[in-house]
């Protein structure tokens, strides 16, 4: 049998090299490839669609829509503006004041100051010369942040979604929920690479959408400086991992189409599911390579060269195939039965100890990659590799799969049910054999070579990776007594309302205000990410005070309500990237670049003494001698240099540590098809906390390294309860303003005329008689943006972002700043070698890297 093998990948530079001409010549009024770039432009592009090409339940036998669609306001949107640098200084004083004593701000001020007097100026002309030709000005220094971060990713970088269950109660068992998730996301990647997916819209104004074509066929590359992001654009198979052994199958043609139906998929997957139980658990174990993904990169880097040895070798080609895999889909052979339970396996997975060998479903993982789980009662989840995508993305992507699983089984019962799609694969069914091309969809099982280091390694890397999940605990909060509709009905911001709540809990714990930090969406700019809110304000923490307070009801429901304005005026300058975070962390890279160039050409010069301090006063080395930075611009450090340099005085300040220390890091996600999501805690004696604000609940995942985290769970769950007494104290008239309940009641209190007494005896809430009214639901003023980040000197958090219903609200959990220095980006180039068709198996034989999974016949399975 022919085998298909893969090149090693390589990095994905081109396509930032790509985006960077494209913004080249760009003059003063915004002009560049003769298009102006705005909302409006961006606007009117979109609107060039027909309707049916816009809408997101477009008919699968549309004629009227065209592909480009997904991608046609690109070269239109506007570029991310870079703040003015007082207004950045003057909210970065604003956000510390109420985090320091009087005497640290005193000198924070004058920190500010200074720099503002000396280095500000300078550093902020030296950001606008490198913003000139750049796709925006942040984009680089975001990805080495993540790219640079050297300890493990699990825990640290990847966050989660769990999704709920499907609705189908014969889809809730492993194989047949598995099975429907990826035919749903395969026709997901086909929407996005026939550029047929309608652009994320909100209020009718376009998204950037380049984060969708780094979504599939991408690995994140651990190399000796860093790491890389390597994708095969052109990906057709899918990896499954069960019980820590590997599988590999086509999934799509050369067109993008779906060559297998869900019931082939399910086969597959059974077999699949068989095979990998035929070996004792024990044993798998012990070749279970997912988990020197979890390994600190400089170590994984290492292993990665012991696994490259021999190129073309049986190892080589196994971890080719995984690196260029669409996604990996990973079956656990567990059932998690409490809500922590399930995020902790959807974030880290298990760590289960028998016969002192590693059983847990942490070995079922590789953490590289986009990954699909699936537990053993169907119980589903998404984890996801950080560095080119933001949650907002991978969370549309879920919301979509999750819609398009539903749709499906609707068109089973009644087939002119409508499709999330534009248009759809041929069946295949019907095709002729020829028109597959060079596919093999029948499973091969990836065997490696266990050679000593490797074995050893893994050893090392499991034993590690069980003591950072021991390390870790994870406690949720289904809260289901109201939600946002109560929220909006009473006037408050969801976000800003829920923002207040971590605070006030938080404080009512421990007695004192602490860094929180929120991500707001940058996407209506071109390769925008995410800018910081800073929840805690001067107004939110009077709050706090206010409402531990002896003081009436009045007095604390109003100090709720200036502070939640607050948080909303700041969350909408966030949104325009008016936030001072980024700006502030471009400076501070800007700076350290110039450092490492200086560095360099000194090292190069005779007799220059590279030990010797530049002054007499506090002195920085320069932290990233051995860095290797992309684009054109680049720079080759000498791993001898080492010069010193005074720090910036905002920077030297202890309040830059202050500011960059996050002990609550939060993020508002979600949309009814998830039930949590979450993320590591990004400082050690801090909180993650992710949670979704539904119309009538509450959902909320909280993480820490054993900070008595069910103990804040339970203050957040008895803040709730309390403000809804306050505010129903200062509101008789009722709580329940659901959007979408009925007002027939309303007519049972109207006059009737002629109409005879009803009979029996009225039922009512509470015991009591009620009138019902008719609560006016004020338009939020939260514009969906909210977040979480980390310190540059910290790892980096994981970034998530809320698509509201239509995604009309969105929010995202921002990344924290780490030194510039990510290798190069390329993308991945497979070479194909002609297979045969789909296969009918009837045994199972391996051979090297691949070995052919088998099956018995079915009337219905592809030919």
């Amino acid at each position: 049998m022919a085998v298909r093998t893969f090149t090693r990948p390589s990095s994905l530079s081109e396509t930032l090299a790509t985006a960077v001409i494209s913004m080249a010549g760009v003059d003063a009024n915004g002009k560049t490839n003769g298009t102006v770039r705005s909302e409006q432009s961006a606007r009117d592009s979109t609107q060039s669609f027909p309707s049916e090409a816009r809408s997101p339940l477009a008919s699968h036998t549309n004629p009227n829509s065209k592909p480009g669609i997904t991608f046609a306001h690109q070269d239109n949107l506007p570029r991310l503006p870079i703040p003015d640098l007082d207004h950045s200084c003057k909210k970065y004083l604003s956000a510390l004041k109420p985090l320091q004593s009087p005497k640290e701000h005193h000198d924070t001020a004058i920190a500010v100051h200074e720099f503002l007097k000396a280095d500000g100026p300078a550093l902020q002309e030296k950001l606008h010369k490198y913003a000139n030709g750049k796709a925006n000005y942040i984009e680089q220094f975001w990805y080495d942040s993540y790219l640079n971060f050297d300890n493990p990713v699990v825990l640290n970088l990847n966050p989660f979604f769990l999704l709920e269950d499907d609705p189908t109660p014969a889809r809730n068992n492993q194989v047949t929920r598995a099975a429907s998730l990826v035919v749903s996301a395969l026709s997901f990647v086909r929407a996005v690479r026939k550029e047929e997916l309608p652009p994320d819209t909100v209020r009718g104004q376009p998204l950037c959408m380049y984060q969708y074509s780094r979504l599939f066929g991408t690995a994140r590359i651990p190399t000796e400086n860093g790491c890389q992001i390597g994708q095969d654009p052109t990906a057709k198979h899918i990896v499954v991992l069960c019980h820590g052994q590997f599988y590999w199958f086509d999934v799509l043609d050369d067109n993008s189409d779906l060559i297998m139906t869900e019931k082939d998929v399910a086969l597959n997957l059974s077999v699949i599911v068989e095979d990998a139980a035929e070996l004792p658990i024990q044993d798998a174990a012990k070749g279970a390579l997912g988990v020197l993904s979890t390994e600190n990169r400089k170590v994984w880097s290492g292993l990665r060269d012991v696994l490259h040895r021999e190129e073309n070798s049986n190892n080589s080609d196994c971890l080719n195939i995984v690196d260029s895999a669409l996604f990996i889909l990973c079956l656990d052979y567990t059932e998690p039965q409490t809500g922590a339970e399930l995020c902790m396996n959807m974030l880290c997975g298990s760590s289960k100890i028998e016969r002192g060998v590693q059983v847990g479903t942490c070995t079922n993982r590789w953490y590289d990659k986009l990954q699909i789980i699936v537990c053993k009662n169907g119980s589903a989840g998404i984890n996801f590799e950080h560095t080119g995508v933001d949650g907002h993305t991978v969370l549309r992507f879920a919301s979509d799969v999750y819609t398009d699983t539903i749709l499906r089984f609707a068109r089973t019962i009644n087939g002119n049910a409508p499709s999330l799609w534009a248009s759809t694969s041929p069946d295949p069914a019907k095709r002729d054999p020829e028109s597959f091309g060079d596919v093999q969809t029948t499973p091969h099982k990836l065997e490696w070579d266990m050679v000593p280091e490797l074995s050893t390694a893994l050893r090392f890397a499991e034993t590690r990776l069980a003591d950072l999940i021991q390390q870790n605990e994870f406690a949720t909060l289904e809260f289901p007594h109201y939600g946002k509709n109560f929220m909006t009905s009473m006037g408050f911001s969801p976000d800003a309302f829920v923002q207040l709540a971590f605070q006030a809990a938080y404080y009512g714990l421990y007695g004192r205000m602490e860094c929180i930090y929120e991500p707001a969406m940058t996407k209506f700019y071109y390769h925008g990410r995410t800018e910081a809110i800073r929840s805690v304000t001067e107004e939110s923490a009077s709050y706090v005070k206010t409402f531990w307070g002896e003081n009436p009801a009045a007095t604390k429901i109003e100090a709720l309500r200036k502070a939640c304005q607050k948080h909303s005026q700041i969350t909408k300058d966030c949104a325009k990237a008016q936030g001072f975070d980024r700006h502030m962390y471009a400076l501070y890279c800007i700076w350290q670049r110039a450092i490492d160039e200086e560095g360099a050409e000194m090292a190069s010069s005779d007799g220059y003494d590279s030990t010797r301090p530049s002054s007499p006063d506090a002195v920085i080395g320069s932290p990233n001698q051995n860095s290797v930075i992309s684009e054109n611009e680049s720079i080759l450090s000498s791993p001898h240099a080492h010069v010193q340099h005074q720090m910036p005085a905002l920077f030297a300040d202890s309040g830059w540590d202050k500011a960059n220390t996050t002990i609550l890091s939060t993020s508002n996600c979600g949309n009814p098809s998830l039930r949590q999501f979450g993320f590591g805690p990004t400082s050690g004696d801090g909180f993650g906390i992710g949670y979704i604000i539904k119309d009538g609940s509450i959902s909320i995942c909280a993480s820490s390294k054993h900070r008595q985290t069910s103990r804040f769970i339970d203050a957040l769950e008895s803040y709730f309860l309390e403000i809804r007494k306050l505010l129903r104290q200062l509101k008789r008239r009722g709580t329940s303003a659901d959007k979408t309940a009925s007002r027939a009641r309303e007519a049972e209190d109207r006059p009737k005329a002629g109409r005879m007494k009803s009979r029996g005896r009225l039922i009512v809430a509470d015991g009591r008689a009620q009138t019902p009214t008719t609560e006016s639901i004020a338009e939020s003023d939260d514009d969906g943006l909210g977040g979480c980040r980390t310190p540059p000197s910290s790892p980096p958090s994981p970034l998530y972002l809320n698509l509201d219903e239509q995604v009309a609200k969105i929010r995202l959990h921002a990344m924290p700043p780490t030194p510039p220095q990510s290798p190069p980006f390329k993308p991945l180039t497979p070479v194909h070698v002609s297979s045969p068709r789909r296969k009918v198996p009837v045994k199972l034989h391996g051979r090297r890297a691949t070995r052919t999974v088998v099956r018995r016949v079915h009337a219905d399975a592809v030919s």
